[in-house]
């Protein structure tokens, strides 16, 4: 087995592991939730095919301030940038990347070491400029245990997501220590919407979606657990987009897309093949682009 082929390997075992324990009737006592209803349905398209599936795996993606499409590429160990007619214009070599974003400074940032070869070998995020011909990537920080999601807030903090939990990183590149060491959580995907962090956690129970206040980082309160199509088995989230309204839309290995209004109401608007990530269209209200394990980026057009 190949250290490449671990963190998909990680990402089916254990939902597979949930669902072979409920039909044995092993399941937790309190996984009986029913799957989240089903409402407005969006429509999925493909926006970018994969060239060589799985070893195209989209992990995560962004656009720039020029409107290009940045797309990580896990099992390439590269970020990959594309033109909007989908001509893919250039490469930067990251190691295992995650979340991809741009920053208040108009450079990219690449969370790197998305991977369990983490624990010994840390993770971290690099920069680059996103305009150049040939970007190249510079360590931003370091240190970091399998980090995956990333979110700017207002001020320009980047927020990170590992399996040791939040990290927050000034503009410096320096952590916020006594912040993230109350930040200490299972994290998967995240986003900072109004003051507000938002989270996938699947370190027990799997599919948990949570909120708390970027001052009170201990104070958190739980949106919902996805289930899958099996009533009571629950369903591994990936990552998280949350709109102008403040509704929430997450991305779960099953292949369905749930969205969590504002009071907390989930329901699935999607199934479609495993899909790893979001990122909102700009300049087009209702349509997303969506990442899979495939690696084929979907274009996913909400219901009115």
């Amino acid at each position: 087995m190949s250290v490449v082929e671990l963190p998909a390997l990680l990402r089916r075992a254990v939902p597979a592991l949930a669902v072979a324990l409920a039909c044995a009737g092993a399941a937790a006592p309190h996984a009986t939730a029913e799957p989240a209803p089903a409402c407005a349905p969006a429509t999925s398209a493909t926006a970018l095919p994969a060239a060589v599936p799985v070893l195209d795996w989209s992990e995560n993606l962004a656009y720039d301030g020029q409107g290009n499409l940045w797309v990580s590429r896990l099992y390439r160990n590269e970020v990959q940038r594309y033109d909007d007619a989908g001509r893919l214009t250039a490469t930067v070599p990251v190691e295992f990347p995650g979340a991809v974003r741009l920053g208040p400074d108009g450079l990219m940032y690449a969370v790197y070491g998305d991977a369990p070869t983490s624990v010994v070998r840390p993770g971290g995020v690099v920069r680059f400029d996103p305009a150049a011909d040939a970007p190249r990537p510079e360590i931003f920080a370091s240190g970091f245990t399998m980090p995956n999601g990333a979110a700017f807030d207002a001020d320009g903090t980047l927020y990170v997501a590992s399996a040791t939990g939040v990290i927050r990183i000034g503009r410096d590149g320096v952590v916020d220590t006594g912040w993230t060491e109350r930040a200490r959580l299972n994290a998967n995907g995240i986003a900072v919407h109004d003051g507000t962090v938002y989270l996938t956690s699947n370190g027990g129970p799997l599919g948990r979606v949570l909120r708390f206040p970027v001052t009170e980082p201990d104070r958190r309160t739980v949106l919902t657990d996805l289930t899958s199509a099996l009533p009571g088995v629950p369903d591994f989230a990936d990552d998280l987009l949350v709109d102008d309204a403040g509704a929430v839309y997450v991305t779960a290995l099953s292949g369905q897309l749930v969205r969590i209004d504002p009071n907390g109401q989930p329901c699935r608007i999607l199934s479609a093949e495993p899909m790893t990530s979001l990122v909102a269209v700009p300049g087009r209200p209702g349509e997303l682009l969506a990442g899979t394990e495939r690696g084929a980026v979907l274009r996913i057009q909400l219901a009115p």
